[in-house]
């Protein structure tokens, strides 16, 4: 419920495109009459043929207009827009017709910021109220002067489609500037009233009514629109086939010739805009004013709230809930039609609907489907972290992840070397620097899920995963160096199709611990994880970040070492106090031997570390320039830092009880 209510008080585009289509279904359902005081005149195919191209003199306008006035036409709408002048010079003959007539023309409210060599056509207005009423624009494009300043009014025809392009509600006033301008229906209605005025009411700029005194108050949204009213359609003719007698009412002459007007999206369909201005008229004039009361949100998410509490209570009883999730549903869909057809109120009824019958299938489904959801909740936390049969084990036994454990693991830190150069190569290319660093992890995570490990979680460009848990694996020890030395393999081949891609090498640099940790779903009550705990645990995170340092690929620590010491390659790096512990430890190397003996170079190493526990330097830097390029050349960085050990060593004041430790003072 709670969801409902914060898409509801959100109130998302397509919440409310929804919303819109229901209203449109409501506001077309309407039965449909004829107006009797709207008439509708097209300047269509047949006309065009009667009267040659079009555009046409502006003397036949004129010509057209004296047409409809001897027929009892009452106020002329010309909805033809004429802001440049007449290439056949004829604007003064119309400009004589207008004075004499009760020509109501259309001008433009525009965002451009231009002006206007002269004043467009603005009759009094009153605001009533504070701030400056409906929908703000740069400037008005007002008709050619002659006929700007001759007819007898002249009113905005702009149109504001709603979220989803159609147009629903017609703005009644607009401001550009200080000044206020009414729509062309409203300019229609004081011309034929023979008001010199018209009067807006407004509430710190919220429009609440517009107001002719003849025709009464006009409620309006706080945009000063109003909804339009299609249930009354106009009576139409074509220019070439005029009736006798228009009775005195209103007539609108618009262009429906083929490819010289573009019909308007609106709630009835595709209609061309003189269409749109006579419904308008019909509906401000006839005061079937529709409205979506200002409190209408409000008794929205109210009946959401109080009807889902109400609903979550009785679904207690089965067979209570169901009916009562009917009927709950029932009385909102009549309540909303009702208010529509007595009162022309707009009430949604979708989403309330939708979110109660939401509300109710949670109720009946949350029990049947808690645990599945909880299975599944599992595989989205770890499908990406840990093996297709990891995965079936916690979701059998979710507890293993809920109740901490201590348990003896190993675990492993990685971490991607180079990053800077592959950063400079991409610059602001972020795509493709994702796309390298994605196939760079799927590279190491390959070997980890393989061998039945899990993800604890990734860091950047780092990593950390762990075997022993949670599922069993009583040589996890072997099996995270196996999977560390596979690891590199699996960057090496990734390198080589980078680099015939032409792009930055990829390396990287790992260091493990094997020891007891605590195990189990840690962090906050809002945001948590699997993690693990351990002195272990930052023990082998500070061996992986000393990799760079030692010039090494891999660094292993003792534990894991003396468990695993006759399965892999080992060489021994130091006797290495991190920092933040108070003893020191060996740790070593293990390489990758490709099939190659490297027995007899072992020896030399191990002689080295010999010398130099002895505190004879001199003879250990010249075993290391012996073993320079041995080992494949895996070591020779490592060298050429010992080297630089030696001689720091020598400079130190080391007592007699030095075993050959050397202490960390950086992570």
């Amino acid at each position: 419920m709670a969801l409902i209510l914060s898409i509801r008080i959100a109130d998302p585009s397509f919440v409310e495109s929804i919303r819109l289509r229901y209203f449109d279904m409501l506001i077309t359902d309407r039965a449909v009459t004829t107006s009797e005081q709207i008439h509708v005149v097209n300047i269509d195919d047949r006309a065009i043929a009667q009267r040659g191209q079009f555009p046409f003199p502006r003397n036949q306008y004129a010509d057209i207009i004296r047409q409809l006035e001897d027929r009892n036409a009452g106020v002329i709408v010309f909805n033809i827009f004429m802001p440049d002048v007449d290439r056949f010079g004829q604007d003064s003959a119309l400009s004589r017709q207008l004075k004499e007539s009760l020509v109501v023309l259309p001008h433009m409210a525009t965002n451009e910021n231009t002006v206007s060599k002269y004043a467009p056509y603005r009759p009094g207005v009153s605001v009533i109220g504070t701030g400056l009423p409906g929908i703000a624009y740069q400037s008005i494009q007002p008709n050619v002067r002659s006929l700007n300043e001759t007819a007898s009014g002249i009113g905005i025809v702009n149109t504001l489609p709603e979220i989803d392009g159609v147009v629903r509600r017609v703005p009644q006033v607009v401001t550009v500037g200080e000044q206020v301008y009414p729509s062309i229906s409203l300019e229609t209605l004081r011309v034929l009233a023979g008001d010199p005025s018209f009067q807006v009411r407004v509430n710190d700029g919220s429009v609440e009514a517009v107001r002719i005194p003849q025709f009464g108050k006009i409620p309006t949204d706080s945009y000063g629109r109003v909804w339009v009213d299609w249930s009354s359609q106009p009576q139409e003719y074509s220019l070439a086939d005029l009736p006798e007698d228009f009775q005195g009412g209103i007539v609108i002459v618009g262009l429906t010739a083929r490819g010289l007007n573009n019909p308007v999206a609106t709630a009835r369909g595709e209609v061309y805009p003189h269409y749109l201005q006579a419904s308008v008229l019909e509906t401000v004039a006839a005061g079937t004013n529709i409205v979506r009361p200002d409190y209408a949100d409000g008794v929205e998410i109210l009946v959401i709230l109080a009807a889902g509490v109400l609903l979550l209570i009785l679904t207690r009883w089965v067979y209570v809930g169901l009916i009562s999730l009917v009927g709950i549903c029932a009385v909102l869909a009549y309540g909303s039609y009702f208010s529509f057809v007595n009162y022309l109120w707009l009430f949604d009824v979708t989403l309330p609907v939708a979110g109660i019958v939401l509300v109710g299938l949670h109720a009946y489904g949350v029990k049947f489907v808690s645990e599945f959801l909880q299975k599944q909740a599992i595989k989205k936390q770890f499908a990406g972290y840990c093996s297709k049969e990891v995965v079936e084990l916690l979701q059998k036994d979710p507890d293993l992840i809920k109740r901490g454990v201590r348990k003896d693991v190993s675990v492993m830190f990685s971490d991607l070397r180079g990053f800077t150069p592959i950063g400079e190569h991409y610059g602001d290319d972020v795509a493709g620097l994702g796309r390298y660093m994605n196939g760079y992890m799927d590279s190491i995570s390959r070997p980890i899920l393989d061998n039945k490990g899990m993800v604890i979680k990734y860091v950047g460009d780092a990593s950390m995963h762990i075997h022993g848990a949670p599922i069993e694996d009583p040589n996890h020890a072997r099996t995270i160096v196996q999977v560390g030395l596979e690891m590199l393999d699996a960057v090496d081949a990734y390198t080589k199709e980078m680099e015939a891609q032409g792009l930055p090498p990829a390396a990287m640099g790992w260091g493990c611990n094997t020891g007891v940790g605590f195990i189990g779903e840690m962090g906050s009550t809002e945001r948590h994880s699997y993690d693990i705990l351990g002195d272990m645990v930052s023990t082998a995170a500070r061996l992986e970040a000393r990799c760079k340092a030692y010039g090494v690929l891999a660094i292993v620590g003792a534990e894991t070492y003396n468990r695993t010491r006759d399965d892999f390659f080992y060489l021994l790096l130091d006797n290495l106090q991190p920092k933040g512990k108070t003893v020191a430890d060996l740790i070593y190397t293990v390489l990758r031997t490709r099939g190659e003996d490297y027995t007899k170079e072992r020896a030399t190493h191990n002689k080295m570390h010999a010398l130099y526990k002895e505190k004879q330097f001199d003879a250990a830097v010249i075993l290391c320039e012996e073993l320079h390029g041995k080992f494949g050349g895996q070591m020779d960085k490592y060298y050429k830092m010992w080297i630089e050990r030696c001689a720091f060593m020598k400079q130190q004041d080391l007592g007699d009880n030095w075993n050959g430790e050397f202490v960390a003072h950086e992570k």
